[in-house]
C-alpha cells in the first residue's frame, strides 16, 4: 500500500499535468513536453553469403551511447529532436535555452512538462549563464514535473515510441548516422501537422485511478 503522503504527492503532480493538457492552445503560453532517451551505438560485422548477398553478422563492436533530446508541442503537432553526447545538466540547459531563443523567442511563458530528473532544475541556468541572462530565461519558463513512476503522463514519450518503431529499430555505428535518420524523421513528422488528442482528464483519473488517491 502506498503511504498517504506519497500518494498525495503523486496525485497532486498528476492533476497539475492533466489540468495543463486540458487548456486550449495558446502560442503565447505553449505547453512543451520534454524527454531524453539513450541510443547505444553498435557496429556490426558483415559477411558475404553463398548467394552473393551481404548479411549482418551477430558480432558487433560497441561504439558508445548517444542521448536523444525531444521537445514536442502536442497541441501544435510539432517536435524538435537533437542527438547529444550526454544528458548532463549543461546539455539540458543548452537544449532548452536554444529553443527559448528560437522557436519560443516571442512566447510570454513556456510551460515545460518533464520528469523530475536531477538535471532538470532551473538553478542550473545560473550555473551556465550570467545572473541577468539566467533570470531572463526563468521569467519566461515554468516547469511542471511528472510524478515519480508517472512518466506515462509525459507526451514526449509518445514521440519516442513512434520514433523507435519507425526508424530507430536498427543498429547505428555513429552519432552522425543517428542524426541523419532522426532529422529526416522530424522533418517528415512536422510536415504532417497532426496535433495530439490527449483524452485522459483529471475527471477520468478520479474514477479510473481512484486507488491512487489518499483515503480521507
Amino acid at each position: 500500500m502506498i503511504p498517504a503522503e506519497q500518494s498525495a504527492a503523486f496525485v497532486c503532480q498528476m492533476e497539475q499535468v492533466l489540468d495543463l493538457y486540458e487548456q486550449p492552445y495558446d502560442p503565447a503560453y505553449p505547453v512543451v513536453c520534454l524527454d531524453e532517451s539513450p541510443k547505444q551505438l553498435l557496429q556490426y560485422e558483415t559477411f558475404t553469403a553463398a548467394d552473393g548477398q551481404r548479411h549482418r553478422d551477430s558480432a558487433y563492436v560497441r561504439r558508445g551511447v548517444v542521448d536523444l533530446f525531444v521537445a514536442t508541442e502536442p497541441l501544435r503537432g510539432w517536435r524538435q529532436l537533437t542527438v547529444e553526447a550526454d544528458h548532463k545538466a549543461a546539455t539540458w540547459v543548452q537544449f532548452v535555452a536554444n529553443l527559448m531563443d528560437t522557436t519560443y523567442r516571442t512566447a510570454t511563458k513556456v510551460r515545460w512538462v518533464m520528469d523530475n530528473l536531477s538535471t532538470h532544475k532551473l538553478h542550473f541556468f545560473y550555473a551556465h549563464f550570467p545572473p541577468e541572462v539566467a533570470q531572463a530565461y526563468l521569467r519566461r519558463m515554468e516547469i511542471i514535473h511528472t510524478p515519480a513512476h508517472g512518466s506515462w503522463l509525459n507526451m514526449a514519450e509518445l514521440e519516442f515510441s513512434v520514433l523507435s518503431r519507425q526508424v530507430l529499430d536498427q543498429p547505428f555505428a555513429s552519432a552522425e548516422q543517428v542524426r541523419q535518420v532522426v532529422d529526416h524523421w522530424v522533418r517528415r513528422q512536422n510536415a504532417k501537422t497532426q496535433p495530439r488528442n490527449w483524452q485522459f482528464t483529471t475527471a477520468d483519473a478520479r474514477i479510473k485511478l481512484v486507488k491512487l488517491y489518499p483515503t480521507i
